[in-house]
């Protein structure tokens, strides 16, 4: 499977907003099966150690459903963090399907 990521990341007004990019860099189409109704968590870490994690204390439908990527097509996901503690961290982004993987990460200060 060919899905590529990129993590991108604003802080304004109190939150910051992530925003990951998955894009279908193969040949053919590419089925994400997931288990329930998150399509991507974003991890906050500082000098390795996870302070903030996006999925942590939310609930999703559970329900069974998939995402069906086109060669070359993009989809995008958003998640925030709100009232973020000031500080230099790495942000990690994941797809969270349950039969390929697709990582990203970038840098972020507040």
């Amino acid at each position: 499977m060919s899905l590529e990521g990129t993590l991108d990341a604003t802080s304004a007004d109190g939150t910051v907003q992530f925003t990951l990019s998955v894009e279908n860099t193969g040949d053919d189409p590419v089925t994400a099966q997931f288990s329930n109704g998150c399509r991507a968590d974003v991890a906050v870490v500082d000098d390795g150690t996870e302070i903030w994690r996006y999925t942590d204390g939310r609930m999703f439908t559970q329900v069974l459903g998939s995402e069906e990527f086109d060669p070359g097509e993009t989809r995008t996901f958003d998640v925030e963090w709100d009232d973020p503690t000031p500080g230099s961290y790495t942000a990690v982004g994941e797809l969270t399907a349950a039969n390929c993987s697709c990582e990203a990460e970038t840098t972020l200060s507040i």
